[in-house]
């Protein structure tokens, strides 16, 4: 992608570049059998509440009854991955010996975060409000991962709608915390 390697979210971006490339050195140097996945945003159920991660976060707020956060308009977009999907890719890829990577393991059906506070207030029932800050430096204003090589390789996609995960997120999220 598109990433500042001197910003203030630097350090998240080149960390794991520079992960890429010690893994593929000590293949190379040590004949170690690998495999390098990158993983999109990921949910399910069994995230912490407390991880900071947008749907985590907003769900968590939803059900709390506080003002769900919005960094700019909401404009910018994500995709989110449910966590079975993401464990089936991985195993595939785990299975094969065609590639070792990297390859993408995401959705590649993108939502704005507006529009993603507000399926959360619509299955929490929520009556909280949306408030909006400032967009933090460097926020990505699209993240979207290009699954075409997992679909080719591994004959993967991912195949929990982001509804049907979001509905058994925000269950464990309310036994979680009691609401």
């Amino acid at each position: 992608g598109h990433v500042n390697p001197i910003g203030e979210r630097s350090c998240y971006d080149e960390g794991k570049r520079v992960a890429e490339g010690l893994c593929m050195d000590y293949h190379r140097q040590n004949m170690v059998d690998i495999r390098i996945v990158r993983i999109f945003n990921t949910y399910g159920p069994r995230m912490n509440p407390q991880d900071g991660r947008v749907l985590s976060n907003f769900v968590v707020q939803a059900l709390e009854g506080q003002p769900i956060t919005l960094y700019g308009t909401g404009q910018q977009t994500r995709s989110f991955c449910y966590v079975d999907d993401l464990i089936d890719g991985m195993i595939r890829m785990m299975d094969q010996d065609a590639s070792i990577g990297p390859i993408n393991l995401g959705n590649p059906v993108e939502i704005a975060m507006r529009e993603l506070a507000e399926r959360v207030l619509r299955a929490t029932g929520s009556r909280s409000t949306i408030v909006e800050r400032p967009l933090p430096k460097d926020d990505p204003r699209r993240r979207q991962p290009d699954i075409g090589l997992a679909k080719k390789v591994l004959g993967w996609e991912p195949r929990v709608p982001l509804e049907e995960g979001l509905a058994k997120t925000i269950q464990f999220f309310r036994e979680l915390l009691g609401k």
